[in-house]
Order: structure tokens, then C-alpha cells, then sequence
């Protein structure tokens, strides 16, 4: 398959030596301003699934060390196809018993680009690959040993609401017809979290007898520019004025559901939180519904017009806060 190119540190605005920590810092700075539920200009939906894609890659070491791979020969936007003897095989079957398993639920990334799916399989932190011919050793002794894994990232949209999506994962036969794809539409549970399985039944190996195992999917909540996932609690910090801070308002805060109204008690001081309950990831069987911690940032207006300079001048003169002194 032919497909365009993309230079993802070109996407990202950083030097192909840039360290992970600036990659990281240039998604999130990016991601902020683009991000749909900020930017309603025409085009920053596309854009901020672009940047998602490029930190996708660039924020994983082991993706980022094979799209180098690539070298510097090729230019955004050229004609791009695998270059001969690309290893497709980098993503492996991992079994095991599963943990906090969903049944014949899961979702994909982003809706990756044809170029990542023509490297990495279709948004997935790890892929999916089959044996390289006839499994190795002794034949299965029971279903749970042709079991198999692959992990998927999604958004934290999706696991708050559910949805379901179309996951396609790259399997390997042993080279003689080259990479072949399997996809698979699948369910994602309201409220899955970070590291769950979802379980697909009988889509494992197979084996003696009719027998199947289950393919197990591991979740992976991707970053999100705005929310910060912590346990089933989900993190964000809220910039206030300082009069607002002050005086007491009343402001809107955004949650993955929707923003909500919260009322802000006069004096309320940088770093104040406030809990919203039952606002962070829905309850499931297994776990409670987490709740929404907002963190106060007072945020000092720059540049000050000489109007509102004039007032800073006339509080500093009149007012007698230190603080500096204990309170």
C-alpha cells in the first residue's frame, strides 16, 4: 500500500533529537490548543487527531525508535510504502490468565492514518501476531493456554460513555503470505479503566480438537490534554482571576460529560480543590464511580491595559495583605 508520509516531529514542532520529556510537553501545549472541545475553528478537530497520532508514536520509545528507522530520506507529504524486509512482527501474542476481564467488548486509538496503520496496525500500544508457524512444545492441555493478548489505546471519551469502535489487528503467518489483518468490531464498556481486559471469546489460537482460545484486549487510556486520570478519579486544574479568587463567583468546569457550575467561596486560594462526586470514571460491577478533583490556579492577567494597572497600583497602596506572613 502507497500512502503519503507523515513527519511527525514536523507535526509536533520538535528536533528529531528532541528528548521525551519535550515531546511530551509539545503534545500537551498542541493538544490544549487544538483540542475540539476548546477550538471550534474549522480544521481543529483533524489537527488535534494529527498531534494525537504523532505523540502516539514519538511518545513511545519503542514506536519512536522504529519510526526512525525510516531515516531522514523521506519528506511529509511523498509517496510512502514500507521499505523492503520491514518488520512487521515486532507485535506479539502474550497469553496468561486474564484480569478484570469485559466479554467481547473493546475499541481502538484514534482513527489512526493509513501511514501509522501501514507500520504500527492501527492505533494499538502492542499488536497482535500469531505463532510464526506451529506452536512450539507439547499441544495445549486446556483453552486457557491458547489464549492470547494485544493491547488497544482509546480515549478517555470512550471509556467514560462507551462506544463502539472497529479494531483491526496485524497477525503474522509465518512469512508466507506476508502481514494480514484482522478486525474486528468490538464494544467499549462504560467505564473501563487503565489496564482492564476485554475478552473476545474463541478468537485465540487454535487447537487440537476444535479447540479456541480467547483473545484478551488490554486497555490503555490515552493522555488527555485536559484531564489527568488518577485511579478512577479524573484530575484537572481550573484558572481562576484573582478577584474571582477574592470575591467569590460563581464559574463553569469542564468534565468529560460536560461542564458543570461550580461555586467558589471568596478567598479561595491557589491550589484549592474542590471534589465533584461521581464525575470521574462510571461505576462499573467491579469498581465505584470515581469522582472529578478540580485544582484552583490563580492566573494574574499579562499584559495589564493602563486602566487595570491603575487599579493593581491602588490595591497595593490601600491594602495591608502581606502574603508572605503567616495567616
Amino acid at each position: 500500500m502507497s500512502v503519503r508520509y507523515k513527519d511527525y516531529y514536523e507535526i509536533l514542532g520538535v528536533d528529531r533529537a528532541a528528548s521525551q520529556d519535550q515531546i511530551r510537553k509539545a503534545y500537551r501545549s498542541l493538544a490544549r490548543k487544538y483540542h475540539p472541545d476548546m477550538n471550534k475553528s474549522p480544521g481543529a478537530e483533524a489537527k488535534f487527531k494529527e498531534i494525537a497520532e504523532a505523540h502516539e508514536v514519538l511518545g513511545d520509545p519503542g514506536k519512536r525508535k522504529q519510526y526512525d528507522t525510516l531515516g531522514n530520506n523521506w519528506q511529509q507529504g511523498q509517496e510512502f510504502s514500507p521499505p523492503p524486509g520491514w518488520d512487521f512482527s515486532q507485535f506479539q501474542f502474550r497469553g496468561g490468565q486474564p484480569r478484570h476481564e469485559f466479554d467481547d467488548e473493546a475499541g481502538q486509538g484514534f482513527g489512526f492514518s493509513d501511514f501509522f496503520e501501514s507500520l504500527f496496525g492501527g492505533g494499538l500500544g502492542r499488536g497482535f501476531a500469531g505463532q510464526h508457524g506451529p506452536m512450539p512444545g507439547p499441544a495445549p492441555r486446556d483453552a486457557a493456554q491458547l489464549d492470547r493478548e494485544a493491547s488497544i489505546t482509546i480515549p478517555l471519551e470512550d471509556s467514560f460513555a462507551g462506544s463502539t469502535r472497529q479494531v483491526t489487528l496485524h497477525a503474522a503467518d509465518g512469512g508466507r503470505l506476508g502481514p494480514r489483518q484482522k478486525s474486528y468490531e468490538v464494544k467499549i464498556p462504560r467505564g473501563i479503566g487503565d489496564g482492564e481486559r476485554i475478552r473476545l471469546r474463541a478468537q485465540g489460537a487454535a487447537g487440537p480438537g476444535g479447540r479456541t482460545g480467547d483473545l484478551f484486549l488490554v486497555v490503555k487510556l490515552a493522555p488527555h490534554p485536559v484531564f489527568k486520570l488518577n485511579g478512577r478519579d479524573i484530575e484537572t486544574t481550573i484558572p481562576v482571576s484573582p478577584w474571582e479568587a477574592a470575591l467569590g463567583s460563581k464559574i463553569t468546569v469542564p468534565t468529560v460529560g460536560g461542564a458543570v457550575a461550580v461555586t467558589i467561596p471568596p478567598g479561595t486560594g491557589s491550589g484549592k480543590q474542590f471534589r465533584l462526586r461521581g464525575k470521574g470514571l462510571p461505576g462499573t460491577a467491579r469498581a465505584a464511580a470515581g469522582d472529578l478533583i478540580a485544582s484552583i490556579s490563580i492566573v494574574v492577567p499579562n499584559p495589564l491595559s493602563a486602566r487595570e494597572r491603575q487599579r493593581f497600583e491602588e490595591l497595593s497602596r490601600e491594602s495591608s495583605f502581606n502574603p508572605r506572613q503567616p495567616q
